[in-house]
């Protein structure tokens, strides 16, 4: 008897967060999906935090719940403390965050990935890469797995997280591994080097967790949620939920003194860790050394579900050995005498530097091979399973011989991550600021589904349930906003008035009682959009002249070596990044005004030509 064979339309590697999404996007456009995962117990699993959102974090689990995907409902289904963040600042900044219980979230997407139809989750181990010639290079068939039962398929997505090769460190103890007490992954590693890709090697790291029974509380701040919680999938029409508060606790001169005198112990100060590790999310160790000055680093006491006592302790990421992390608690205040149920620990992993993909995800490598998630050296949840969503959509419009869904700077903060990844590369491991969006007045997080909706609606991501509902609350929205410029205060249209530094939304109700007890949603975009519309109309003449760059493509067999006037530098950047459009050229990092002037001349000749 011959080895078993399966056979699917999409097979998806890894079934963490850009898994889940990226297996749930292209069922949901009718191609039959294979996901795999080494361990069924472990779909969706939050490795380190147990929270969704956060400053721009925020904005795109909201986007990605635009698109049909599936976090947005399962941490309103499950989150137990919900805040909008920045909420002092402007909307552009407001950004929802929610604590999560851990395993009911976990439970969560593993009952919506086995409630999705033409999605089969099968527990398998992949060990290699199947691919066959095609045109100058290769393109995938499959995959090969533990026992000798290949899985065919026209379109393979990777999403193996911190799995590949990777290493776990505490202290100068090393443990296979890319989570705390599971295995690692090497087949993939290697076909993928003998496909001819480069990987490099990033470090993460994630905190202690405590025996919430064992933490002095009472010498510690209280954190609530907020009194009104805001959900984040535009399906929830309101959250009844009780909510656990977090607590507050910080570091003293005495834990510093102790961390500084154990450094020679620490991995990335022995040498033991070589790879980068994320900068706006260092260790303790990184946070007493770059900031010396400072004699307290702020600790936020998260507990990690209803039904646990465990406590993740965010701020305090470390890979000291287990003796110093021990000592560093009897320091801080509130936890003198709390116990330690898991130890933090770095993990090292390969990645593959996103420069050697599309805009689509697609591998300029191999035809029909995807990236999505940590592999193309990201961090953090929601960057995953905005990737997973893109590369999923994007697997199944090929099959139907589709345009792939690329999002613009301009449509969505999805767009600015992927833009930058496959543009910029990266030298650290990802992660989404506000400031990265240049556009970020048009990419509030009230208005995701009217700007990524109808885009959903047109590839077939999304159902006529939502498509519905959005028409509804535009309806609702443009009604509205035709109040406002139909109705007149001290001789000015209502939409004039609420642009006025001083002037709230409740002045606007004593005129017009017909504005009061509107849908949240409703209201913050009719305000956010009717106060803030000069500014807006600013930012959409800056997307418009920057759309007419975008308009002007290059083809994909443009060489740029033949410019033999660029600069070297130039010509190797230019060459690596193969970009498809003028825009997208200009913003490779190193790459000058004067660059680019000699790209449309050469561009303009051929096409006389």
């Amino acid at each position: 008897m011959g080895h078993p064979e399966y056979k699917y339309d999409v097979l998806v590697i890894g079934a963490g967060h850009a898994g889940t999404e990226a297996a749930l996007a292209a069922a949901r456009m009718g191609a039959q999906v294979g996901l795999l995962t080494t361990n069924l117990d472990t779909v969706g699993q939050m490795s380190c935090n147990p929270a969704i959102g956060g400053v721009a974090k925020g904005q795109i689990v909201r986007e990605i719940d635009a698109l049909g995907g599936a976090m947005g409902q399962a941490i309103d289904a499950t989150g137990i403390q919900f805040r909008l963040l920045n909420r002092r600042k402007g909307p552009a900044m407001h950004s929802p965050r929610a604590q999560a219980d851990k395993k009911a979230y976990q439970q969560a997407i593993k009952q919506i990935v086995e409630d999705q139809e033409n999605l089969a989750l099968r527990q398998e181990m992949v060990e290699d890469l199947l691919t066959e010639p095609h045109g100058d290079g290769q393109r995938v068939v499959g995959v090969r797995v533990r026992g000798e039962a290949t899985y065919r398929a026209a379109a393979v997505i990777l999403t193996t997280g911190t799995f590949l090769q990777a290493l776990m460190h505490t202290g100068e103890a090393k443990t296979p591994g890319g989570r705390a007490g599971e295995g690692t992954t090497a087949g993939i590693s290697g076909a993928l080097q003998r496909l001819g890709f480069r990987l490099e090697r990033f470090k993460t790291g994630t905190p202690p967790r405590l025996n919430g029974r064992t933490i002095d509380y009472g010498a510690t701040d209280r954190q609530p949620g907020d009194d009104q919680p805001q959900a984040f999938s535009f399906l929830t029409d309101s959250l009844q939920v009780e909510q656990l508060p977090c607590w507050i606790t910080y570091t003293n001169p005495a834990a510093h003194d102790l961390i500084r005198a154990n450094l020679q112990r620490a991995p990335m100060y022995s040498g033991q860790i070589q790879s980068n590790g994320p900068r706006y999310c260092p260790s303790i160790e990184d946070k007493v050394v770059r900031f010396a000055d400072k004699d307290q680093h702020q600790l936020f006491l998260e507990p990690e579900g209803r039904h646990t006592h465990e406590v993740y302790v965010n701020g305090i990421s470390t890979s000291l050995p287990r003796d110093v992390q021990d000592a560093v608690f009897r320091l801080i205040p509130g936890l003198e005498k709390a116990q330690i149920m898991r130890y933090g620990y770095a993990v090292e992993y390969d990645f593959c530097p996103p420069d050697q993909l599309w805009p689509s995800l697609e591998t300029k490598t191999v035809a029909g091979l995807y990236f999505a998630g940590q592999i193309n050296g990201t961090t953090g949840y929601e960057e995953a399973g905005a990737q997973g969503l893109i590369a999923g959509a994007n697997a199944a419009l090929k099959q139907q011989g589709q345009e792939p869904l690329v999002l613009g700077r301009e449509q969505a903060y999805i767009g600015v991550l992927i833009d930058d990844l496959v543009t910029c590369g990266v030298d650290e491991p990802y992660r989404m600021f506000t400031s990265r969006a240049e556009y970020r007045l048009l990419l509030r997080q009230d208005n995701a589904d009217r700007r990524l909706t109808p885009r959903a609606r047109q590839v077939g991501l999304v159902g006529e349930a939502r498509w519905q509902r959005l028409q509804t609350k535009a309806a609702e929205v443009e009604r509205i906003q035709g109040l406002l410029e139909s109705h007149r205060i001290e001789g000015v249209t209502l939409a004039k008035y609420l642009r006025r530094p001083e002037v709230e939304w409740e002045a606007l109700v004593e005129r017009l009682p017909e504005l009061d007890n509107l849908d949240d949603e409703v209201r913050w975009q009719v305000e956010h959009d009717t106060r803030y519309a000069g500014y807006i109309n600013r930012q959409q003449q800056q997307v418009d002249r920057q759309q007419r760059l975008s308009e002007k493509r290059i083809p994909l067999d443009f060489d740029f070596q033949r410019i033999s006037q660029l600069r070297t530098e130039a010509r190797e950047k230019l060459s690596r990044v193969q970009p498809i459009s003028i825009a997208q050229a200009s913003r490779i990092s190193g790459i000058t005004p004067a660059d680019m002037a000699l790209v449309l001349a050469h561009l303009e000749q051929r096409g006389r030509q």
